[in-house]
């Protein structure tokens, strides 16, 4: 009788190799043979049971051994070999058998031992991880190469940093880094810029304006060998998660940069090495002080300030031995961008250093709780700051010529900043002379008149539009607009000389005779009348020109079509400055009058500057050809390296032969028309006036061979906002500087009748031009060229006048002129009910930002002068701020 065995089935042998089962158990279908057959019964010999070298469960001890290291293999991912007696892993899907079982897959069946299961035999079934990793070098042979290459990569740097030599030469005008702008003799400055650092000793810094710095900046410094790794990793995690509040530079990395000399500012790799290895020889031959002395005596903090004593001065008004944990907090905060943080305090804006401020005190608690965990909570508010000064660099004429620098060098990517810290050398286009000449000419024109009443020059080399000299006010301090650059004005009858040049451009001729009739109307145009309502009849371009007849310059306009008109103007760069003025809407004022007001702009209506007057007349002057107007020659480093070189752009607008024919008609004007007060005798001048109605705006631009000068003039008058009530102005024009400038609404009123083009401007443009061409050589225009064909839209006289000379005065008595040359007229439309001034005319744009801003969305509304609110003509200030008042 059989016993049951323990863990066995009742009546019979366990699962081979199976586990104890359960009553009601499912017999498992991986033990014994295939579909979860009961075992075969034990083999008999002699009706005995064979029980030898069995386990207590009645399996055989060879059984039991190649089912542990079956499972050992298949933990570790492999098997034995089919014959080996061990049990291979079998694809999934295969029926199991039990190893030592006399099943199919039993020992010696097709999967047991001494046999081959499915898959067996050529390693066809061997896992698809293992067969990859075959090709996978040995990890011995990986990290030996590991250790050569960086063994290699070490003695590289070794090597690099033994033959890094320390540094003994301090750089050039470490002490004084400033630039220096020059007029363009090359030799006289007109300003230096920078302000010379004040060198303290570390014993002068209190401890907690050093920890402010190295709380910020470094604060591992005092233990650093130099250069902070992790400070680097920090850094590069804060840069991309937006939160940086500390560079990788260590203070030992910015003091050699900024003092040794052979370490440049350029970013590259080679550069920073460079850098880094100084920082760790420097670090071990100088004492953690005297870096930092160093350090704190050459940064720059903003408001022209290097140094922390100059730092001190200039935000506080005290010296560096007063200085509280709160402002060296400030100062230290400064250190990271401190041009941009006067950019953004100048406007207002105090959100980026206070937010310095605070991480400072943060990080100086952190650092020291005892000494700074009480200032954790300061407020920023609390900080009395002293009152920004201005230099005297910017004083009188000066301030005009830097300003307008200043800005076309931060176009050109260098800013005020750069100038301050940096030792350029710049060299600008203003000839000494020719500015005070000008100033000397306006002041003796303009005294007497009302501070309201305004006048602007601006010279220009027609050859190179480089400005020779301008006028914008007396004294940039006081009176901060810059006006010759920024003021826009209707060029009015200034404007014609574009209209004949695109007559003769499209093949007309000078002969053409065309009826100056008294009035004309036009489509889309309010009627267009000549000054003094005067009839000329058929008269040519020469008379036409010479006398201003509006409407004969009108119907030119509507044969040669405004946007050729628009073409030629916008080429010799005319109208460009309004694109700055939100109410243009981006355009360019003459594609602006072109659109709004059609056949106006044959008249004038567009706006225009007085450099861009002189630089678009640079075209007759100069063969056709014009170059844009600039004022920097060129920039170079203390040593001579060059950085900027000039920058004109010259083209080709009219030809040759249309320039000196235009030239003929505009020398007209001088000899006998309305700019007769122009000549400056044997000196052959051409040029032409400008007048609009109500006489609110006044030119003349005229031109020798050699020089173009415009003059123009206005007056702007400030009112209270609700334009009922004129404001009390001091001698510059301006209201009192206790007024809120959105408290002002500017208003461009009529100047007294003798300040025509032909009055006022055209004398101040004689009085300056014969002073400064005196020793010019006198050269003649080019001759005649009688371009083009006859091209008549009147019946010409049977004899047509000559062209009109100083003792030939062909021209009918007209005007308010006491029976002389007539003065050329506007003709623009009546003001709108309601408005104070024409809505294309740059003068009535006021708004409450930048220059040139005016009203909101574009909006046309009733208010006065261009620019910055109480600011007629707004300039764009330099920085710092001239007055503090109007940005």
């Amino acid at each position: 009788m059989m016993m049951p065995q323990p863990g066995g089935a009742p009546g019979g042998m366990p699962y081979a190799g199976g586990a104890p089962q359960h009553p009601g158990a499912q017999p498992r279908r991986d033990a014994g043979a295939p579909g979860g057959m009961p075992p075969r019964e034990p083999e008999q010999r002699g009706g005995e049971l064979r029980r030898r070298d069995t386990d207590p469960t009645g399996r055989r001890a060879e059984a039991a051994f190649e089912d542990t290291q079956a499972m050992l293999a298949a933990q570790a991912g492999t098997g034995s070999r089919s014959g080996e007696g061990g049990v291979r892993r079998r694809r999934a899907g295969r029926g199991a058998g039990g190893p030592g079982g006399q099943g199919p897959e039993g020992p010696g069946g097709p999967g047991g031992p001494g046999g081959y299961g499915p898959g067996d035999g050529d390693g066809e079934d061997e896992p698809k991880a293992r067969r990859w990793t075959r090709f996978l070098p040995n990890w011995k042979i990986v990290m030996a190469s590991f250790v050569v290459l960086s063994a290699g990569v070490f003695g590289m740097i070794a090597v690099a940093y033994a033959n890094t030599p320390v540094p003994e030469t301090a750089q050039a005008g470490v002490d004084d880094r400033g630039s220096v702008v020059y007029y363009r003799d090359k030799k006289t400055p007109i300003a230096r810029l920078g302000v010379k650092r004040t060198p303290v000793k570390i014993s002068q810094i209190p401890k907690h304006v050093q920890d402010a710095v190295i709380a910020l900046e470094n604060q591992s410094f005092r233990t650093d060998s130099g250069i902070d790794l992790a400070g680097m990793a920090r850094s590069l995690w804060s840069t991309v998660s937006g939160a940086q509040l500390q560079g990788a530079s260590t203070i030992t990395q910015q003091m050699a940069r900024g003092y040794y000399d052979g370490l440049s500012q350029e970013v590259s790799v080679q550069r920073k090495i460079k850098e880094i290895f100084v920082a760790v020889k420097i670090s071990k031959t100088l004492e953690k002080d005297e870096i930092l002395e160093r350090y704190l005596n050459i940064i720059y903090f903003g408001r022209g300030a290097y140094g922390i004593q100059a730092a001190s001065k200039a935000f506080f008004n005290k010296n560096i031995g007063q200085l509280t944990p709160q402002e060296g907090a400030y100062l230290a905060g400064r250190i990271q961008n401190p041009d941009a943080f006067d950019i953004q305090e100048q406007a207002g804006n105090y959100a980026a250093t206070k937010e310095r401020f605070g991480a400072a005190l943060r990080n100086m608690a952190e650092i020291d709780p005892a000494a700074y965990g009480k200032y954790a909570g300061s407020s920023f508010e609390d900080l009395k700051f002293a009152k920004v000064k201005v230099s005297q660099t910017f004083k009188g004429i000066k301030g005009y010529m830097l300003n307008i620098v200043f800005r076309e060098l931060k176009g050109r990517g260098i800013t005020q900043e750069d100038l301050e810290t940096k030792g350029y050398k710049v060299y600008t286009t203003f000839d000494k002379k020719m500015m005070e000449e000008a100033q000397k000419a306006v002041k003796a024109r303009t005294a007497g008149l009302e501070p309201t009443i305004h006048a602007s020059i601006a010279s220009v080399d027609p050859k190179n539009g480089r400005v020779l000299a301008f006028y914008s006010g007396d004294d940039f301090v006081n009176d901060f607009n810059n006006r010759a650059f920024d003021s826009t004005k209707q060029a009015a009858s200034a404007f014609k000389p574009y209209v004949l040049a695109a007559w003769l451009e499209s093949g007309r001729s000078l002969d053409s005779y065309v009826d100056g009739m008294a009035t004309i109307k036009m489509p889309g145009t309010t009627p267009i009348s000549n000054s003094g309502n005067t009839a000329y009849g058929a008269i040519n371009m020469i008379k036409a020109m010479a006398s201003s007849v509006n409407t004969v310059f009108v119907q030119m306009g509507e044969v040669v079509t405004l946007p050729e008109v628009a073409r030629i103007a916008k080429e010799a760069g005319v109208g460009e400055t309004a694109k700055y003025n939100p109410s243009y809407g981006g355009k360019n004022a003459v594609d602006y009058a072109v659109d709004e007001q059609k056949f106006q702009v044959t008249i004038g209506s567009a706006s225009v500057t007085a450099v861009e007057q002189a630089a678009g007349y640079s075209i007759f002057a100069n063969e056709g050809k014009h170059a844009d107007w600039h004022t920097v020659v060129k920039v170079t480093k203390i040593d001579g390296s060059p950085v900027l070189a000039e920058q004109a752009t010259v083209r080709q607008v009219i030809s040759p032969e249309s320039a000196a024919d235009a030239t003929v008609a505009l020398q007209a004007v001088v000899k006998g028309g309305t700019g007769a007060t122009a000549n400056i005798g044997s000196r052959p001048v051409a040029g032409k006036t400008g007048t609009n109605n109500g006489y609110k705006d006044a030119w003349f631009v005229g031109f020798t061979p050699q020089i173009v000068t415009a003059v123009g003039m206005s007056k702007d008058v400030p009112y209270n906002r609700a334009g009922t009530r004129k404001l009390k102005v001091d001698k510059y024009g301006l209201p009192s500087r206790k007024i809120d400038d959105s408290k002002i609404l500017w208003k461009e009123e009529p100047m007294p009748s003798f300040i025509g083009g032909g009055g006022t401007p055209t004398q101040i443009w004689h009085d300056y031009m014969q002073a400064v061409t005196a020793k010019d050589e006198v050269q003649q225009f080019p001759p005649r060229a009688n371009t083009g064909s006859q091209s008549n839209l009147a019946t010409p006289k049977p004899t047509p006048s000559p062209t009109p000379t100083m003792d030939d005065n062909p021209f009918p008595d007209s005007g308010d002129n006491g029976g002389g040359w007539p003065e050329d007229g506007g003709g623009e439309p009546d003001n709108p009910d309601g408005r104070e001034c024409l809505p294309w005319d740059g003068s009535c744009d006021v708004g409450d930002g930048g220059p040139g801003d005016g009203p909101p969305n574009g909006e046309i509304t009733d208010n006065g002068a261009a620019g910055a609110p109480g600011a007629p003509g707004a300039a764009i200030m330099p920085t710092p701020a001239a007055s503090g008042r109007r940005p």
